[in-house]
């Protein structure tokens, strides 16, 4: 079965409100096995959205329509398509009982044209709205289900779970899952990645693998087709460990990991604690772990030492360190990591220092970042970063990759 999600609303074409249904709603059809292969969003125009079901009526099985089902003249979904597929609008006594009781309740007057929204297609399923007044409903013609959804997401997703996909999986009569595993990485561009992985992607069929960037990591995601979860995970993991002895360095976590997420993790199982001397991120990274549950009992503190003065006076840099080689260095970053560690009484300590941008500093370009992770028992060790991005973005990027040597760290100890 192929689905086409139609949005109906000119609120989302003008950008007023996101299109969350269709994210739903495309989720919710591949957990069941049901392919999304477009999705449109459409204006309250009837001549549009005639043309739109015109086109998607020769492209998929089943259309799901969200909006356009309320009381006001603007809500013209099932008017335009009951016209199309020539059929009658009835009204349905138990969705008009309903509207009527709900404004007793609310001691409101009931206007005439809320009685609209207990029409629905004459013979359709009706698909009850237990959240609000107007019942989606569902129809087939032709070989085409239509499968109309109200449009405020507190009514459509519970109507979908509920009434629609049981609906469409009586119809399908067989039933198959579709699961995805992602995989995060970290200090590897989308390009590289996909170059170096090229022989997988030219040979895969199910799973399917797909890269994809964001901005705080690029991902492969993992998707496979089965009768159950547990079959398309097996038909996923050879591709995942082949992906992983190519390119496993740059994967920090898997699935909903974030940076941030996988590094408290693993400092809360180890029962271990950390502390951080931030020079250009100025705290950044210690926000970043902050940020995650539960890390209170990991993460003791730290210090902001964003000049000279305080990198000696509050962690006891020694000057001549910082005359020798400056505060842009793998001996400064080093120092800082082991010093705050040594201040905090720390199992770990993180050091972070560099030349944010615009312009150099101390003699060092602008994007030269120097990392000092110093682990207990250990000497410190330091990462030398190369970064091209504007002042904010360098330090954020900065933090993010002493989360990420953090974490590989953590793993190998």
């Amino acid at each position: 079965m192929k689905a086409e999600i139609i949005a109906v609303g000119s609120e989302l074409l003008l950008g007023q409100i996101t299109n969350t249904n269709a994210k739903f709603i495309s989720a919710k059809l591949a957990e069941n096995g049901i392919d999304v292969h477009y999705q449109t969003v459409v204006g309250d125009n009837p001549a549009r959205l005639d043309e739109v079901l015109e086109i998607a009526k020769k492209r998929a099985d089943v259309l799901i329509f969200t909006g356009g089902l309320g009381p006001t003249k603007d809500d013209m979904t099932k008017e335009t398509i009951v016209k199309h597929l020539g059929t009658t609008l009835v009204s349905d006594d138990e969705a008009l009982l309903y509207i009527q009781q709900y404004f007793e309740r609310s001691g409101r007057e009931m206007t005439e044209n809320n009685k609209k929204q207990a029409l629905v297609f004459k013979g359709a399923t009706v698909l009850p709205n237990r959240k609000g007044m107007a019942p989606g409903m569902a129809v087939e013609k032709d070989g085409v289900r239509y499968v109309l959804l109200p449009g405020p997401p507190h009514e459509m997703e519970p109507m979908f779970i509920d009434e629609a996909i049981p609906y469409l999986l009586g119809v399908l009569g067989k039933i198959e899952v579709i699961t995805s595993r992602v995989l995060k990485f970290y200090g590897i561009g989308e390009a590289e990645l996909e170059y170096r992985i090229q022989p997988i992607l030219e040979r895969q069929t199910n799973p399917t693998v797909a890269p994809l960037a964001t901005s705080d990591a690029v991902t492969l995601r993992l998707t496979a087709k089965a009768e159950s979860i547990d079959e398309a995970l097996k038909l996923i993991a050879p591709v995942e460990e082949e992906i992983r002895s190519i390119v496993g360095e740059y994967i920090f976590g898997t699935d909903e990991d974030t940076l941030a997420s996988k590094a408290a993790d693993l400092l809360i199982g180890k029962g271990w604690t950390i502390s951080a001397a931030e020079s250009l991120t100025a705290g950044l990274f210690m926000a970043e772990l902050a940020g995650e549950s539960g890390i209170s009992s990991s993460l003791e503190g730290g210090v902001v030492v964003y000049n000279e003065r305080t990198k000696t006076e509050q962690l006891g840099i020694d000057t001549d360190l910082l005359d020798e080689f400056g505060v842009v260095s793998a001996e400064c970053a080093a120092a800082l990591a082991a010093n705050v560690k040594r201040k905090f009484g720390t199992d770990i300590g993180v050091g972070l220092t560099g030349a944010a941008g615009p312009d150099p500093h101390d003699g060092k370009p602008s994007g030269t970042v120097w990392i000092g992770i110093a682990m207990k028992d250990m000497e410190p060790e330091t990462y030398k970063l190369l970064l091209s991005g504007s002042r904010n973005v360098n330090r954020l990027r900065a933090a993010r990759f002493a989360l990420f040597y953090l974490i590989k760290h953590l793993t190998e100890r």
